[in-house]
């Protein structure tokens, strides 16, 4: 009996263990995967993944807000007109805003594993004109109407507005308000996107018909094992097992 079970110990070990080396290597390319080697994400061009990591500097180094000045790798920023629309004499009129010009930036920014230096190989990102989740809000200043012959508050920050100024001005101003998105370098993002290869450097974009998703990653995120690597250190510790078990029971059976 005992040299029965062994060999079948034996037999399962044999099966197993293509198994176990099949799921070793699945872990190991998604691994690849988690720690944005370029070389690895190459391999998936033209695929939609979900990559976490630490935002930092492009190929042009760090660049400035428009408004703030703040040294960022992403920014954006709003617009926005308050005005009291017109009506009739005697009526209740509310007050409401319009978006009078809208920012992003577009330059390439780097994405790289938590702990790697923001120097290294690094992941690019191409935002276009994404807007990312929950990124900081580092300016918001509301400023009256410009009087005739009167400095405004608005005078510094108007002529760093980039893009068009556009929309119908309806209504009574009554002030504008101006509102900025920083990433800043360091901080941990996760982006969604399609993986090119441009010049030898691998870029996350928008997919065709698609957007690309830049938002940020709680660092207090609960983490979950991966399913590749649960998958395969169940394997190999099985395939072990039972080899291991099936040698000592064919001893025991005096083979």
């Amino acid at each position: 009996m005992l040299l029965l079970i062994g060999w079948v110990l034996l037999a399962a070990a044999v099966v197993l263990l293509p198994l176990a080396l099949l799921a070793l290597r699945r872990w190991r390319r998604q691994r690849g995967l988690a720690l944005l080697r370029p070389a690895e994400l190459a391999r998936h061009a033209g695929r939609r993944v979900t990559l976490t990591g630490v935002a930092a500097p492009g190929p042009g180094g760090t660049v400035a807000s428009g408004l703030a000045g703040v040294d960022c790798v992403w920014h954006g920023h709003e617009v926005l007109r308050h005005y009291m629309p017109l009506g009739k004499e005697g009526t209740v009129r509310e007050r409401t805003c319009d978006s009078i010009a809208d920012y992003g930036s577009e330059e390439l920014f780097g994405l790289v594993a938590p702990g790697q230096s923001p120097d290294g190989a690094r992941v690019l990102v191409d935002p276009g004109d994404t807007r990312p989740g929950d990124a900081e809000l580092c300016l918001q200043r509301v400023v009256g109407r410009p009087q005739p012959g009167v400095a405004s508050p608005a005078d510094d920050l108007l002529p760093r507005v980039r893009g068009r100024i556009s929309g119908v001005f309806r209504g009574e101003t009554i002030e504008f308000e101006y509102r900025e998105w920083v990433i800043r370098p360091g901080v941990r993002v996760r982006v969604t996107g399609t993986l090119r290869v441009r010049d030898g450097h691998v870029v996350m974009t928008a997919s065709e018909g698609g957007k690309l998703l830049v938002e940020h990653d709680a660092a207090d995120r609960p983490r979950r094992d991966s399913p590749r690597r649960v998958e395969a250190v169940a394997l190999t510790a099985a395939a072990l097992l039972c080899a291991a078990a099936g040698a000592v029971l064919l001893l025991l059976a005096g083979v």
